[in-house]
């Protein structure tokens, strides 16, 4: 599993280090902090394992910057500076270190340097999927020939979910683990997903529903549940999701976190960024003594004004916890207003 990311001058980042946990790792913090930057380096140093792609070529594809020049995701500063990201994973009793450096005056992924155990890193596999906050499943159709054989501008998660849920469905007797979250998923979206000629569609009793007409949320949850059926998200693989809040009616919150908790305990390392009150203390409430859930605050730190994080496996001690505060100020100024200002 992935154990630590760190950045030094890269993107918004001037010098940040996170120690994962193993099990589920949420990312809270305003916009403009990193959190999906940070997403982003962890899926693309995971893909590389399955992808065989360099990790600066990855990179490259995954954050997209102007005309494709990776020394564009070198922290902005005058002058000549170099940025890097490193990170580090554990196999087995090993240790691997994976360090990618670049020049704010590199131009092209192959003149950056790649440093660390960069061979043995992509010999061990590791299923990864990235799941961003665009639902991409009602645009499948054809969209894997356009990317291919077009220039459009796409950052590489975007084709790369699309893959990845048109993987065939895995032969065999489901184990338990598994039968257990697809039935909590096929009871919420009440059906199955079929697929047909890269088309998804929803099957229940009142037949098929192809994808552009069912609600984004349902979506979400039927894109789980694909991911799940064809073996991607299994013991050993990792999950990186932006904002699973986004496009979902609060009501199914609970059911995405007991999802995560039990994919987390079933052996898949999460990653995900959230900006919503519900899904944090869904966690807060659902986790159970031995669920590994780390919670990483990004902020701006008040003296240097560059982006610093704090950790804490106690919902109670994110600190600072910018969602938290933001509901706490709805609540007094909703008592201040029925209260008609008495007490100032």
């Amino acid at each position: 599993m992935i154990t630590r990311i760190g950045f030094e001058k890269f993107t918004a980042f001037e010098k940040l280090e996170v120690n994962c946990s193993p099990g589920i790792n949420v990312f809270v913090g305003t916009n403009g902090t990193g959190k999906t930057h940070i997403l982003k380096c962890i899926y693309a140093v995971c893909d590389i394992t399955k992808s065989k792609k360099n990790f600066a070529e990855k990179i490259n594809k995954v954050f997209l910057p102007s005309k494709e020049q990776i020394g564009r995701l070198v922290k902005r500063t005058r002058g000549s500076s170099t940025g890097s990201v490193e990170v580090v994973r554990n196999v087995g009793a090993e240790s691997l270190k994976l360090r990618l450096s670049i020049s704010n005056h590199t131009t092209v992924p192959e003149k950056a340097k790649i440093l660390g155990a960069s061979k043995r890193w992509t010999e061990k596999e590791l299923e990864s999927v990235y799941i961003p906050v665009k639902e991409m499943l009602s645009n499948a159709p054809g969209f894997r020939s356009l990317y291919a054989r077009r220039e459009i501008s796409f950052e590489e998660i975007y084709p790369d979910i699309v893959d990845r849920a048109l993987l065939s469905f895995l032969k065999g007797p489901i184990d338990a683990a598994r039968r257990k979250i697809l039935e909590i998923l096929q009871r919420e979206m009440d059906g199955k997903v079929v697929i047909n000629n890269e088309e998804f569609f929803l099957r229940n009793k009142q037949g098929k529903f192809e994808f552009t007409l069912l609600a984004e949320g349902i979506r979400k949850l039927a894109l789980l549940w694909v991911l799940i059926q064809n073996g991607t998200l299994l013991n050993g693989s990792v999950l990186c999701w932006d904002e699973p809040e986004a496009n979902l009616n609060p009501k199914l919150m609970r059911v995405v976190v007991e999802i995560l908790l039990e994919l987390q305990r079933l052996g898949v390392q999460v990653f995900l960024a959230t900006h919503d009150y519900v899904l944090l203390k869904e966690f807060d409430l659902q986790m159970t003594e031995p669920d590994k859930v780390l919670f990483h605050s990004l902020y701006r730190d008040a003296e240097t004004g560059e982006i610093a994080v704090n950790s804490t496996d106690d919902y109670l001690w994110i600190e600072p916890n910018a969602i938290d505060e933001a509901f706490a100020n709805l609540v007094d100024r909703d008592i201040e207003r029925s209260m008609g200002g008495l007490g100032k």
